[in-house]
């Protein structure tokens, strides 16, 4: 072509949970059984929907006017529902003007990035879930700029890194947080919520926090969404159903802002996200009218505490298993369904391997993991996949220099979940040594 089709920061879009599935998928045809554990959707792990729930949406699709147009914000009925929930933790107050409706937290992920200044850039966390890193990286036209979280800590933020990144970095406006965290499964302590506030309030910040995980949180652990801990810095938080209720496939999601009216460049920005919003009219009206009978049905509370609870147990027999396997640095998740898992430093090289039997398999990951750039835990996690089966995913692709890998914990069937991590604590010391 005449002249660059692509810009700079288009090299920071990748997604390694479902670039792998190409390779699974590849194996597969040679034989392989996949034990897919690469992506957080409940309902391919065989999460089954409750009829009461799926009556609720039968019935809301009896209604014309489910198939037509909503509001560009959204729903009316349901924001104001939203506003309820939200005002009575005693927090921010909104109205239904606050919050905005988008296809999914991918699309409202794509508009918080997007409408920013090319020279405006957002603090991560470092892992952090890709599509924030990739939305990031792409309006800056640049790596993402992140804070650290400690995997010797819990995977709790490291809250010095992440003020002298705000200290000397006057590009930085924002800060973002995952509460609970994707990938670590990490929890924020409303001590730790506390002290974010204070240094965006002390260097005139806002925050974004991703809350979709807000309501899975088990082991005896606390947290408390953005609203509640605001005081009057401006922010948004990200909410949705794709894994509360679980409906990924509905692609829903919203964002609630706070405190518009006490900064004229803030109030600024989110009119331009809701004025990129309206070019697409609105977002899907289906899931949006369902969404407060869904809520508010007398089985929802003991529904999704099963499911809790049952996250809570894998939890647990996931950590049993892989906190005693040499060169791990293990945390036990605590909230959402994902494991990091961290090789201590130096421990990883691009040498090691496992058998695999099938040359035309073996040829196939060989050329996968050869080269400069291939980092050692992606080289791990391929030779895991074509030798037991298991994919996982590389734990560098999460915008962060750590080598690991990221697991999920849901997979329904006991037997077979622990015979994964089993397999896991037993291949990787075979690994290491090879």
């Amino acid at each position: 072509m005449r002249n660059k089709l692509v810009n700079p920061g288009a090299g920071e879009l990748t997604y390694e949970i479902r670039n792998i599935v190409n390779v699974a998928e590849k194996l597969q045809g040679y034989g392989v059984k996949i034990n897919w554990e690469n992506i957080g959707d409940p309902v391919a792990k065989g999460e089954v929907i409750p009829k009461w729930m799926k009556e609720v949406v039968i019935k809301e699709l009896m209604n014309d006017e489910t198939y037509g147009y909503c509001n560009t914000r959204g729903v009316l009925d349901t924001r104001h529902f939203i506003c309820k929930l939200t005002n009575a933790l005693g927090g921010a107050q909104i109205t239904p003007d606050d919050i905005i409706f988008f296809n999914g937290l991918g699309d409202a992920i794509a508009k918080v990035y997007g409408n920013l200044k090319i020279e405006t850039r957002v603090l991560t966390p470092s892992p952090t879930y890709t599509t924030h890193s990739t939305g990031e990286a792409s309006h800056a036209n640049s790596a993402p700029i992140t804070y650290r979280l400690k995997p010797d800590d819990n995977w709790y933020p490291d809250l010095e890194d992440l003020r002298n990144h705000v200290k000397y970095n006057h590009a930085i406006s924002g800060i973002m947080i995952i509460n609970p965290d994707n990938p670590t499964g990490m929890v924020l302590p409303e001590k730790i919520l506390r002290e974010i506030v204070a240094i965006a309030r002390e260097y005139d910040l806002f925050i974004i926090a991703d809350e979709v995980y807000n309501n899975i949180v088990y082991n005896g652990q606390k947290t408390l969404p953005l609203s509640a801990v605001i005081g009057d810095v401006p922010g948004l938080a990200m909410r949705g159903i794709s894994k509360e209720f679980p409906w990924p496939g509905a692609r829903c999601g919203w964002i609630e802002f706070y405190n518009t009216a006490r900064d004229g460049r803030f109030r600024k920005y989110v009119t331009s996200i809701l004025n990129s919003k309206m070019n697409e009219v609105c977002s899907t009206t289906l899931p949006q009218k369902t969404l407060p009978a869904i809520l508010s049905h007398p089985e929802y509370t003991n529904y999704l505490a099963e499911r809790i609870a049952r996250y809570e147990r894998m939890s647990n027999i996931a950590y049993d298993i892989l906190k005693t396997v040499p060169g791990l640095m293990v945390n036990r998740t605590n909230g959402a369904f994902y494991m990091a898992v961290a090789f201590k430093e130096g421990l990883l090289n691009k040498r090691q391997s496992l058998p695999i039997k099938s040359r035309e398999i073996r040829e196939l990951v060989e050329n996968l993991v050869d080269g400069p750039d291939v980092s050692p835990d992606k080289r791990f996690v391929y030779y895991i996949l074509a030798h037991t089966g298991i994919c996982i995913v590389p734990l560098s692709s999460f915008s962060t220099p750590l080598q690991g890998f990221r697991i999920t914990l849901l997979e329904k069937d006991e037997d077979e979940f622990c015979k994964v991590f089993q397999t896991l604590a037993q291949k990787i010391p075979e690994y290491l040594n090879s």
